[in-house]
């Protein structure tokens, strides 16, 4: 069996054909799957999904750095916060059960990621306070087991990505420092997302050392010594996905001297496809062909690489 460690189902690229895509990756020996969030606008339809399919898909919570901007991070992450049931964040504007109905289905202008909430046009709007509000209360230890939802794996997918520009990067800075603290005080891992901010990423990594931090680096691109850097403040696995399988990528080099024991397998999807479906939508069923690249830079058989990867998985996510 093979675990992916990271896919987005409910993306509006793949959510179409979710349900025969799921059944797909299960024929194809993708026995387990993990979705990342990434807003309030997209959470429900993770949620719905996930509830369907139980002990298969399991889910992230998580303010996701390309949907933070200096006027909706505070709610964003109340929203995030209130699913854990740990009120609102420090000097945060008003929290998930206060939020009106009305903003949040988008009836009236909210305070999203996007500006109005519109209603999702392939469910309707699910209220994602209702959902939220089952959880209030809810002791740090029982993080996973939120009343109404799947269970939640890691506090993700968060970081730092100035890709598209550098507008907000103090707030950013600031989402990231307060979803590590959340993992902390919940004992659970986190997912990072990262594009053009490693040196920044690791300043706060080095600050936060304290909270004894453990998680993946999702879609890892950096190099060895960065690997190792991140390693000196916490206990950090590498999500390796389609990348690998780039004629022109460097990422092999990499994971050649990556051990075993700190590689997770993921698709992203549906993003970054691997070769031969590069450039195409990308599903969980093509992790097989992740899987044969890593055994073959490895030096390993295929076998034991999904012997070794679905074994750090299930012990990093307590899957």
């Amino acid at each position: 069996m093979l675990v992916d460690t990271h896919t987005h189902f409910y993306d509006e690229w793949l959510l179409p054909d979710a349900e025969a895509a799921i059944q797909r990756a299960l024929d194809a020996g993708v026995g387990k799957m993990i979705q990342a969030d990434i807003d309030s606008v997209e959470r429900p339809r993770m949620w719905e999904i996930g509830l369907r399919h139980p002990g298969v898909l399991f889910q992230m919570a998580g303010l996701y750095p390309g949907s933070v901007t200096a006027d909706n991070w505070r709610y964003e992450l109340d929203q995030v916060h209130g699913i854990f049931g740990r009120g609102t964040i420090s000097g945060g504007g008003p929290g998930p059960g206060s939020v009106p109905q009305n903003t949040v289905e988008g009836t009236v202008g909210g305070p999203g990621p996007r500006g109005k909430m519109a209603p999702s046009p392939d469910y309707g709007w699910t209220r994602s306070t209702d959902v939220l509000d089952q959880a209030q209360g809810i002791a740090a230890g029982d993080a996973r087991s939120v009343p109404g939802m799947t269970e939640i794996v890691a506090i993700g997918e968060i970081g730092l990505d100035y890709h598209e520009g550098k507008e907000y990067i103090k707030e950013q800075k600031e989402v990231l420092r307060l979803q590590f603290e959340l993992a902390a005080k919940l004992g659970l891992p986190v997912n990072i997302h990262l594009r053009d901010a490693w040196e920044d990423f690791l300043a706060i990594l080095k600050d936060c050392k304290h909270l004894n931090l453990r998680g993946n680096l999702h879609c890892f691109s950096g190099s060895y010594e960065v690997y190792q850097e991140a390693n000196r403040y916490g206990n950090w696995s590498v999500g390796i996905g389609g990348v690998i399988t780039f004629k022109n990528s460097k990422l092999a080099q990499t994971v050649a001297r990556i051990p075993m024991e700190h590689i997770l397998l993921e698709t992203d999807a549906p993003y970054l496809a691997p070769v031969p479906y590069r450039g195409k939508r990308n599903e969980s069923s093509y992790l097989p062909l992740i899987a044969e690249k890593v055994a073959e830079v490895k030096g390993i058989s295929v076998e034991e690489c999904a012997e070794v990867t679905t074994k750090n998985a299930e012990t990093l996510f307590d899957i």
